[in-house]
């Protein structure tokens, strides 16, 4: 995952790029510090609430096989590796790829992107984490692909976490905080009802609730739980650099017991689906 707010809009056209030039691609993605993100302030809460749930469903003293895609310089891959479990990473920018192999890490690395995992076996893995992949795709026929392919190589019973960057973060934040709203509605990207339009012209695509169960009920999928990993935290990025240790430790201890609330969901910059493999 990128730093979203600052590329919202973006005017690169994400599938040419992926399918007819990935040195473009990578020379957009070098512009950006991924592996940094996650260690800012509004990036712990993101990192801490997603490792959190995910340790929920973990039972203590097992060791899973988990599955990383869209793996970025491995934040998570590596986490659960020095943890004991089985990881897997696929990552579709090499300079990601390279920096999480300079790692040295147990982590068994493939190039590739979430449309198509031909390299890995069917029903191999309990977690599959799709922590990116969702965001870059524009329609909801390459959504349903890319769950299908998750599934293939998911076990039965086995839980998929599928990250979504929520619309009302980028009208927000771009349209409103970065004042671009009457630039945005002259070239028709809103809808009436303030709904981002999906374009292969953006590098991005924003969700509401109602889309992201959508994609779940025609997926088949079962969900078990859904929240937002970093709620408020991408607005407040200047306020949470400026508290001291015990305040950011109080402020998780909110997040952590408001992430769940159905009231706040759709107003998270980040919400995840935890989703049952039936």
């Amino acid at each position: 995952m990128e730093d979203t707010q600052t590329v919202i809009w973006n005017k690169s056209n994400f599938w040419a790029i992926v399918f007819s030039s990935m040195t473009a691609l990578e020379a957009y993605y070098n512009k950006f510090n991924e592996e940094h993100r996650l260690t800012t302030r509004h990036g712990q809460v993101e990192f801490n609430t997603n490792m959190k749930i995910i340790h929920d469903f973990i039972p203590q003293g097992s060791l899973l096989n988990i599955l990383d895609v869209g793996a970025g310089t491995g934040r998570y891959s590596v986490a659960f590796c020095r943890e004991g479990h089985t990881v897997t990473a696929v990552e579709l920018i090499k300079k990601n790829l390279d920096i999480l192999e300079a790692k040295h890490e147990k982590v068994n690395c493939w190039q590739g992107n979430a449309l198509d995992m031909h390299f890995l076996l069917d029903s191999q893995f309990d977690i599959t984490l799709l922590f990116g992949p969702l965001y870059h795709l524009h329609t909801k026929e390459e959504m349903l692909k890319a769950f299908k392919e998750a599934q293939r190589v998911t076990k039965k019973g086995g839980l998929i976490f599928a990250s979504y960057i929520m619309n009302e973060y980028s009208v927000l934040t771009y349209c409103f905080k970065q004042n671009h709203i009457r630039q945005v509605m002259q070239e028709n990207k809103l809808t009436q009802d303030w709904h981002t339009v999906p374009s292969e012209e953006e590098l991005y695509t924003y969700l509401r609730l109602e889309d992201i169960n959508e994609l779940k009920d025609q997926a088949g999928l079962e969900r078990v739980k859904i929240f937002a990993s970093d709620g408020a935290s991408d607005y407040m990025r200047r306020e949470l650099n400026a508290m001291d240790e015990e305040t950011f430790a109080l402020f998780m201890d909110y997040h952590l017991s408001i992430c769940e609330r159905p009231e706040l969901l759709g107003a998270s910059s980040h919400v995840v689906d935890v989703l049952r493999n039936i």
